[in-house]
């Protein structure tokens, strides 16, 4: 059978990929990490920003997940992370690479390939090399702590009969649209038997994730690991994690000059702008800079007053703020009403004729 040749019919709206990553470095990588490295090329091609958040949702991963991928690629120095003063992941510098210039951290033996027309059956290792040294032994495998158990259906029946679990079902079935299956029951079950998540927990978990748009079970379950590994044990602890990689929030911080975390009245903020007023990142940005024109202390405050107008005019597309704006100046060139009466000219007042009086004043 004759060689292929493999050529594309145009290289636009395209992202390269080292050869040296392909030889050396993508054998080795999961999954995740595949998918992280060649969305971070690919969206530093375009220049466009991302997050951590956006990632995860794209993928379908966790941000825990996001991150394990990122560190990895940095321990192989393929890129760095910059981060501010509050330890928040800030940027991604991608090395180019270099044949020799990184090391793989497992050493292994060299590739012993050569190209042929033919399958080459793999090399059977001889019982010398597949002797294990004595007085070696490989460590134990650690325990997951949070390895999820297959519970029988009379442990279901058990779950399903406590008092709490009716209303923590009623309230999943509630984001979720439908009826729970036995699985997902299951699942809840793990949440508060070996996560020890209280009900409030599993609650804000949930919403967390349909809020996202996410209500499989199986990307659920993730987030869910993640917090437990993290030390989440409240929704208060829940939310402020969930703060420090929303893009969204940190544009926002950005325009009105602050670069650290935000607080959680700063966050409510944010969230209230997106969610409650809906409005797009192009109308919010337009108010923070109108807002760092006009003052220096409570932006926030200020912010919020712009908005909560914009709001209550009924505004959608950041064109409609010009209409907004000629209304205002309409109203500025308005004149201004009439005085209101004082203690000095609430009596009836005299009309005088001055030429009168000053022929009588002659004629005298």
């Amino acid at each position: 059978m004759s060689r292929l040749t493999i050529y594309r019919e145009n290289d636009q709206d395209s992202t390269v990929v080292s050869n040296l990553f392909i030889d050396e470095y993508m054998k080795d990588a999961n999954d995740a990490q595949l998918k992280v490295y060649f969305y971070l090329l690919r969206m530093m091609n375009a220049r466009q920003a991302t997050s951590i958040s956006d990632i995860a949702d794209k993928f379908n991963h966790t941000e825990k997940d996001v991150l394990r991928a990122l560190k990895y690629w940095q321990k192989l120095k393929l890129l760095d992370l910059d981060y501010d003063n509050d330890k928040n992941l800030v940027g991604i510098q991608i090395h180019d690479l270099v044949p020799g210039a990184v090391k793989d951290p497992m050493p292994r033996p060299a590739s012993s390939f050569v190209p042929a027309p033919v399958s080459i059956a793999p090399a059977v290792p001889s019982p010398e090399d597949a002797k294990q040294p004595e007085g070696e032994s490989l460590p134990p495998a650690e325990p997951c702590p949070y390895k999820k158990p297959s519970y029988s259906a009379d442990q279901l029946k058990e779950f399903k009969s406590r008092q709490e679990t009716a209303q923590l079902l009623f309230i999943a079935e509630s984001y979720i649209g439908r009826p729970l299956t036995p699985q997902e029951m299951k699942t809840i079950l793990y949440f508060t038997d070996i996560l020890h998540f209280s009900d409030d927990l599993v609650d804000y978990l949930i919403q967390y994730c349909v809020d996202r748009g996410k209500k499989d079970f199986k990307y659920i379950e993730k987030v869910a690991v993640s917090w437990a590994e993290s030390g989440i044990t409240t929704p208060a602890q829940a939310q402020k994690g969930s703060y420090r990689y929303d893009r969204n929030i940190y544009t926002v911080m950005n325009a009105l000059g602050r670069n650290a975390s935000p607080t959680k009245k700063e966050a409510e903020f944010i969230s209230r702008w997106i969610k409650e007023y809906g409005f797009s990142m192009d109308i919010i940005l337009e108010a923070c800079e109108r807002t760092v024109l006009a003052t220096d202390k409570h932006r926030f405050e200020y912010a919020e007053s712009i908005l909560n107008n914009w709001h209550q005019q009924n505004v959608r597309h950041k064109s409609d703020i010009s209409r907004v704006d000629d209304t205002y100046r309409q109203r500025q060139k308005k004149p201004a009403p009439p005085k209101t009466a004082n203690r000095f000219n609430q009596f009836t007042q005299n009309q005088y004729d001055f030429d009168v009086l000053e022929q009588e004043l002659v004629s005298n």
